[in-house]
C-alpha cells in the first residue's frame, strides 16, 4: 500500500539518474518507478511515509534546483490514481467525459488525485508523458455536474502551478468516440 507519493520530473536524463540516487540515499523512500520521458525529462515516482517522501523531494530539489521541472508530494493518495497509473484501473465508458491536459506529470498525478476527492467520478485513463511530447492527461467520467466540478478542481490546482495546457467536459460523448479512446 502507497502511503504517499512524491513526483521529480527533471530536464536531464543523468541529472535525473543522480537525482534518484540522491532520494534513496537521502530518506527512508522507496522507487515506484524511475525512467526517462518525452521530450529529454526524467521521471521519478517514490513512496514512503509522508515525512520521508516530503525530506526526499524537498532533498532533491534543494540538490537539484536547476534541473527541476515540477515536483509533487502527496500524502493518502486515492487508490483510483494509483491503479490508473498502472494501467489496472477499470471503469465503464458511460456518462459525461471530463479531460484535463497538464504539462508535467506530476501535476497531471496531483490533479488526478484532486479530481477524485472533489466528486463522485472514476478515473478512466491517466497518462503521463510517454508518446505524448512531456504532457500528461486525466480522462474521468461520471454524472455532468460531478465531472464539470471534478475538472474544474484539477484544472485550477494545473493553473495554480502554471501547468494547465487545456481542459474539456464532454456531457454525453457520442459512441463512436468511446470506441476510441
Amino acid at each position: 500500500m502507497y502511503k504517499a507519493i512524491g513526483v521529480i520530473e527533471l530536464k536531464s536524463i543523468p541529472k535525473g539518474v543522480e537525482a534518484t540516487d540522491a532520494a534513496l540515499k537521502s530518506a527512508g523512500v522507496n522507487v515506484v518507478s524511475a525512467h526517462p520521458a518525452c521530450p529529454g525529462k526524467y521521471e521519478i515516482i517514490l513512496t514512503g511515509s509522508i515525512s520521508n517522501v516530503t525530506a526526499a523531494v524537498q532533498h532533491v530539489q534543494s540538490k537539484f534546483d536547476g534541473y527541476i521541472i515540477d515536483t509533487s508530494t502527496m500524502g493518502r493518495i486515492d487508490e483510483q490514481v494509483i491503479k490508473a497509473l498502472f494501467g489496472t484501473q477499470t471503469c465503464e465508458r458511460k456518462g459525461s467525459l471530463g479531460l484535463i491536459e497538464t504539462y508535467s506529470a506530476a501535476t497531471t498525478i496531483k490533479a488526478a488525485d484532486i479530481a477524485v476527492k472533489t466528486a463522485r467520478v472514476e478515473i478512466f485513463d491517466l497518462r503521463v508523458s510517454r508518446g505524448m511530447g512531456g504532457k500528461g492527461v486525466i480522462m474521468i467520467t461520471g454524472e455532468v455536474g460531478d465531472v464539470t466540478a471534478s475538472c474544474e478542481a484539477a484544472a485550477n490546482y494545473a493553473i495554480s502551478s502554471g501547468q494547465l495546457s487545456s481542459q474539456a467536459v464532454i456531457a454525453a460523448p457520442h459512441e463512436d468516440l468511446w470506441a476510441q479512446l
